[in-house]
């Protein structure tokens, strides 16, 4: 499983910023510092080779013709000459390897890049909630230290992140979640049990909004910043006509055998507790789903129920069912959480990360049926309307004050002295699950238990012959070949440190490293 994460970003010295400029700069400012920590060149270019966005799930093929430009993720993003000169003045190191880059690939195994008008950092492939935890965190520490370098950098404004979901002015931009299933679950069973999940769980994991509406066209406070921007059940666009379950067909793994479930529907979230519920209990419905164990309590709309049960702060909407039944979020989401307990129960318990999640989701769905504004120290939501609310009863603010919404915004700012879930995390008031030292690690080390090990290896060991790289490949320049070598990395579980590890540290050399890889001489010992 990972993330993806397009943060919001503005420069707000500069009233006519170019969005997609600034999203450029991030990642050029973050490769300026590679470069100066590291000694070595700023992470690998993308490699555009096994993209194939357009293929859908469902057994079709979208047209490039039809397809919104949104979706054209396969064809590397090109900046005017002036926009390089924007990106370019001053920031970047001028040595030869120096370029305007709209792409990298870190030592951690993750990605940064400009996705049209906003950076992105996709995460490294991991095997359990508390990894994502950690290493979206080091995302986070990622374009901290890129907005850091811009504002110390002569000639550039200022630029300010944001980990959320919408400028409030009808623009939404993604927080995604990526699962590998088996090709052998049938989509459509996938999707029948996941649309009601997803209608339901924003009430864990929502990052909370002011406002109602895509427009922001009705004052109040929501659960959810992208519930209102959804419009389909199912469909293969993420930008426009946004739907529930996104059939997006590319699994960046060995396509007979894996899918790669690409979900859109979530929100940002900065509590750990939050995030680490979205992705371990979106994990257990995948297994009770390809096990044939997972309940299906079929909404009668679903889109007009996201939006409801978003619209809802107290949680007790009543939710239509195909069956005649109403019934609230927090009844549908014990559903699947019973479920869920019964499996693991009859497999002997699971694991330790298992138990936990199982534990703390039903302990979150008890405190959000009692008083949901307890969960304020676990819930994005919950703690972001515990501050708004005491604004409004000191000021005496309405819904449509314009200082509400500025401190949703605020809430969401990544600089840490600025940020509204930065201080409540410093007061303690908001529970963490990974140290901030573990997270400083993640930033530069990769996880050791899936293929991200072997890609980010590759990458910090040999920075001068990696010259390309993606999710399910690693291309080296190697002096004595006339051809460049992709190493195939399509499966997903090797290529971790145990794998690996000894055939790194036995070779000095990417020559050495490549010829023992495909299986060619032992190299020289000698020195």
């Amino acid at each position: 499983m990972g993330t993806e994460t397009e943060y919001g970003i503005i420069a707000p010295g500069i009233s006519d910023a170019n969005a997609t400029v600034l999203s450029t700069q991030v990642v050029n400012a973050y490769a300026t510092t590679l470069r100066e920590g590291l000694g070595n060149l700023a992470g690998t270019r993308w490699d555009y080779t096994d993209e194939a966005p357009l293929s859908d799930a469902r057994g079709w093929q979208m047209g490039r013709s039809v397809a919104d430009s949104s979706q054209l993720t396969d064809e590397p993003p090109v900046l005017t000459a002036e926009e390089v000169a924007l990106v370019d003045q001053g920031g970047t190191d001028p040595s030869e390897d120096a370029a305007v880059l709209m792409n990298l690939v870190l030592s951690n195994g993750a990605r940064l890049y400009v996705d049209h008008a906003h950076p992105e950092y996709s995460s490294p492939e991991v095997t359990n909630p508390l990894d994502v935890v950690r290493w979206d965190r080091a995302g986070d520490v990622v374009v901290q230290r890129a907005m850091a370098r811009i504002a110390a950098t002569h000639g550039f404004a200022p630029v300010i992140l944001y980990k959320n979901n919408t400028d409030s002015k009808s623009v939404s931009y993604g927080s995604h979640e990526n699962y590998l299933v088996p090709r052998s679950v049938p989509f459509g069973r996938i999707a029948a049990a996941l649309i009601p999940f997803f209608v339901t769980r924003q009430v864990m994991c929502g990052a909370g909004r002011v406002g109602l509406g895509s427009l922001n066209q009705q004052p109040g406070f929501q659960l959810s910043q992208r519930a209102d921007f959804f419009e389909n059940e199912v469909g293969l666009e993420t930008t426009v006509r946004r739907p529930i379950i996104n059939t997006r067909d590319e699994p960046h793994a060995v396509a007979e055998k894996y899918r790669r479930l690409h979900v859109i529907i979530g929100d940002a979230n900065l509590s750990e507790v939050s995030n680490y519920l979205k992705l371990g209990t979106t994990s257990l419905i995948l297994s009770l789903i390809e096990h044939e164990l997972v309940p299906i309590p079929e909404i009668a709309e679903p889109v007009r129920e996201l939006q409801a049960v978003s619209h809802d702060p107290s949680l007790r909407h009543l939710i239509r069912l195909t069956d005649g039944r109403r019934v609230t979020a927090l009844d549908i989401q014990q559903m699947y959480l019973e479920a869920a307990l019964s499996a693991v129960t009859a497999q002997g318990g699971g694991d330790a990360q298992t138990a936990d999640v199982l534990a703390r989701w039903e302990s979150l769905i008890e405190t959000l049926r009692r008083d949901p504004m307890e969960a304020a120290g676990q819930v994005d939501w919950v703690a972001k309307l515990k501050v708004l609310q005491a604004y409004r009863d000191r000021d005496g603010l309405g819904w449509k004050d314009p200082r509400l919404a500025l401190i949703d915004l605020q809430y969401a700012d990544l600089r840490p002295d600025k940020g509204i879930y930065y201080r409540l995390a410093a007061r303690n008031a908001m529970e963490r699950l990974v140290s901030y030292d573990d997270v400083v690690a993640a930033v530069t080390d990769p996880p050791t238990d899936t293929r991200a090990y072997f890609r980010g290896r590759c990458i910090s060991a040999f920075p001068k012959e990696v010259v390309g790289a993606s999710w399910d490949s690693i291309i080296f320049e190697l002096p004595s070949q006339r051809r460049l070598q992709r190493i195939q990395t399509r499966e997903p579980l090797r290529g971790t440190a145990a794998l690996t590890e000894e055939l790194f540290a036995g070779s000095r050399t990417a020559e050495e490293f490549v010829s023992r890889l495909q299986g060619g001489p032992e190299p020289s010992m000698a020195p």
